[in-house]
């Protein structure tokens, strides 16, 4: 997850969360700063709280009003609790848990471009009659250093120079032995970790293992007496609406306390494929990455690592990996040192209202799967290109990352139920799921070089209905448009600017290789199959298309002719 986000805070960067206005940054709350230079103090919330205060009836309502008072409150005394109150005090709570939170720092070696001071001065670009040219073109050549100083090598040509930096996060103990969990960015490209205790005691840190998906790391620290710890809570008990007590580092001020409540499940930052993160309001801030966030029972249930901001500080909205996700994750690098997610090999899309009406789905729900990766496990199952995964081992697929979670959490050599919608009605079929393999494993193997079609002069047919003009893959065609000679299929050498097609990005050179969820060899095949869908009153057709070796489905809109 380090890496994906805007750059907030060198020399972690990530990027934006999509969707949102003002295109907000979701920062990894992590402190880092130049150990030549000294932080500011953190600008403080002020924050009011004010009791509520139930106002008596006024005397002037006699009698009858205090009657009905008085059965108001008769009612209000009896009525059975819901929810738990907001607590008169969280200390009794910060007592409990502090002791387990630490500071984590690390040190990292990088490198600057040679200049005077920290960084390269440049001549500022000035107009050419500007009467101030001439006098910084001299200053900026004879400077120390410079183009025009004695051995000067300029700003561009001086060796880098190589200094220490200083990152800082959050962590927490979840055994007495020692074992303390963080934030992947937190450690990431360290030379040195050290955690510190609330006593100030100083420990050196070793990195047990690190897991970049969910952006969670396991340190090891030695003490030559048992440690606070604190436990894990159950994060899919946490409601919306409940308290959550946040502690941490921010900005360096260790052993900070925060309180709010959980403002929301499930959310997705695009940072990754498993993203699920709660929403807090406790306010957070640089620094208290990977550090916890406690339910009223002292548990953690959730891991903070990043926060909403168009400013750089709190605006109360944080984002925390959930407990349960952060235990399975946490529990595996223990034992292992790495991560090994279950693997399906499948490419997927999501099933928009288009493709469901096309294919014929009542809910527009589910993963479209758009690819299989050769001698996959779902390959070997019988899944095929088109099919619409519905369910996993029983649990609905409502949007993509419903799968790949689920798929994730499933243990190599497991036998799983995928249920399917293929062509028109549900069926379900067996897949012993796999490890998921490196990057380099999973590509596809380069196919063969069989099946072009002989040499030919190229003739158009033309589709009113999606506004297209189509050939056939022939050599003159695959010069053309530089199209491979194992492609099928109908080639698409025309798109009426105002068409449906064209709106949906269906261009020259795109070769339609699958209708609905049936693959097509020739441009007959292709116009069929279109036709079919047309007369079935259908709204849009699902095409296939293939895009210089990549394939994707895109729903086009049946124009009525």
């Amino acid at each position: 997850m380090a890496g994906l986000w805007a750059a907030a805070f060198p020399p972690h960067t990530r990027g934006s969360g999509a969707g949102l206005a003002h295109e907000p940054e979701f920062k990894p709350i992590e402190e880092k700063f130049d150990m030549t230079l000294s932080l500011s103090p953190a600008r403080e919330r002020d924050r009011t709280h004010k009791p509520l205060r139930a106002d008596v009836v006024h005397a002037g309502a006699g009698r009858a009003g205090l009657a009905l008072g008085a059965a108001m409150l008769s009612f209000v005394l009896v009525a059975p609790a819901f929810a738990r109150g907001a607590p008169e005090s969280f200390a009794d709570l910060v007592v409990k848990v502090k002791p387990a939170v630490v500071n984590i720092s690390t040190t990292q070696k990088v490198q600057r471009p040679g200049a005077m001071g920290d960084q390269p001065q440049m001549m500022p670009d000035l107009p050419e009659d500007s009467p101030l040219r001439d006098f910084l073109e001299k200053f900026f050549n004879n400077r120390p250093g410079g183009p025009g100083a004695p051995g000067g090598q300029g700003s561009q040509g001086r060796p880098p120079v190589e200094r220490k930096v200083n990152a800082l996060g959050s962590g927490f103990i979840i055994d007495p032995a020692g074992y303390v969990v963080t934030n992947n960015h937190v450690i990431a490209s360290a030379t040195d970790i050290k955690v510190t205790l609330t006593d100030g005691t100083e420990l050196k840190a070793k990195l047990l293992g690190r897991d970049e998906k969910t952006d969670l790391a396991l340190l090891k620290v030695e003490s030559a007496k048992p440690l606070p710890f604190v436990p894990w809570g159950d994060s899919d008990k946490a409601r919306e609406g409940d308290w959550v007590l946040a502690v941490g580092n921010p900005f360096g001020l260790g052993g900070s306390v925060t309180a709010g409540i959980i403002s929301a499940r499930g959310r997705d930052l695009a940072s990754g494929p498993y993203d699920d993160y709660m929403q807090i309001d406790a306010p957070i801030n640089r620094g208290n990455s990977g550090g916890p966030s406690f339910n009223m029972d002292g548990q953690v249930i959730g891991v903070n690592t990043a926060i909403y901001s168009p400013s750089g500080g709190s605006v109360g909205i944080g984002f925390a990996v959930p407990a349960n996700m952060a235990k399975a994750v946490i529990d595996e690098l223990r034992k292992t040192g790495h991560i090994e997610r279950g693997w399906l090999g499948v490419q997927i899309q999501p099933v928009t209202p288009e493709v469901a009406e096309s294919l014929g789905l009542k809910e527009a729900k589910g993963a479209l799967v758009a690819g299989l990766t050769d001698n996959s496990p779902a390959g070997k199952a019988g899944i095929k290109q088109g099919d619409v995964i519905t369910a996993f081992n029983s649990a609905k697929i409502a949007e993509l990352r419903d799968l790949t979670r689920a798929v994730a959490v499933t243990p190599r050599g497991a036998k799983a139920n995928v249920e399917l919608w293929r062509n028109g009605k549900p069926e379900t079929v067996t897949v012993t799921i796999a490890a998921m393999p490196k990057a380099e494993e999973v590509a596809m193997t380069a196919p063969d070089k069989d099946g072009q079609e002989p040499a030919a002069k190229t003739s158009e047919i033309g589709v009113e209905q999606l506004g297209l003009r189509l050939a056939p893959a022939s050599a003159e065609t695959r010069t053309k448009y530089g199209l491979k000679n194992e492609v099928k299929g109908a080639v698409v050498v025309g798109v009426d600017r105002d068409a449906p097609a064209a709106e949906r990005g269906i261009a020259a050179g795109d070769v339609i290789v699958g209708v609905g969820q049936e693959r097509v060899s020739s441009v007959a095949d292709a116009v069929a199959k279109i036709k079919r869908a047309t007369e079935k009153q259908q709204k849009s057709v699902l095409l296939l298309i293939d895009r210089k070796g990549t394939e994707r489905f895109i729903p086009v809109p049946l124009s009525k002719t």
